[in-house]
């Protein structure tokens, strides 16, 4: 699963920090980088490297929504449902997206072309409802708005 280049790159990563914990979490970045996510398999093979139990890989895994222990989709959308935009729409907005697009909330297309999901805070309150697409956010949306944006992603 990890291989020896990605290995190298790892421990890399690991000479970074004083302690050798410290690089665990862009050794993460790095796994999912080169593996597409960090599957069980993979957070067993980065406990055994950073002599740890896999479970506090998976913990990390499992805390930050950048992080993906399954396959996403080619595009993650995510709506932010924090107080701010929930209460304006951003959780009707987010039903309404999963029902155009067939799938629940955490799911990807049956293409592999979008993975749907939600965000605590966007940071955008004076914009919202809002929501991140990569590196790109989308403000003041509306349903409309919103699934054009995502019919318009390859």
């Amino acid at each position: 699963m990890i291989g020896e280049e990605l290995r190298g790159r790892i421990e890399e990563e690991i000479a970074r920090f004083p302690e050798r914990r410290g690089g665990l979490l862009g050794s993460l970045w790095l796994v999912q980088e080169e593996l597409g996510c960090i599957s069980l398999e993979a957070a067993v093979e980065l406990a055994e490297i950073f002599e740890i139990f896999p479970v506090e890989v998976q913990e990390l895994v499992t805390f930050y929504n950048m992080l993906h222990g399954t396959p996403c989709g080619r595009h993650e959308v995510n709506v932010c449902t924090n107080l701010t935009c929930s209460l304006r729409g951003a959780n009707a907005l987010l039903r309404q997206l999963a029902s155009h697009l067939g799938v629940p909330v955490g799911g990807t297309t049956a293409d592999g072309r979008i993975t749907l999901g939600r965000e605590e805070c966007l940071g955008a309150c004076a914009n919202a409802p809002m929501m991140r697409i990569g590196a790109v956010y989308h403000e003041d949306l509306d349903f409309e708005r919103a699934r054009a944006i995502v019919d318009a992603l390859d």
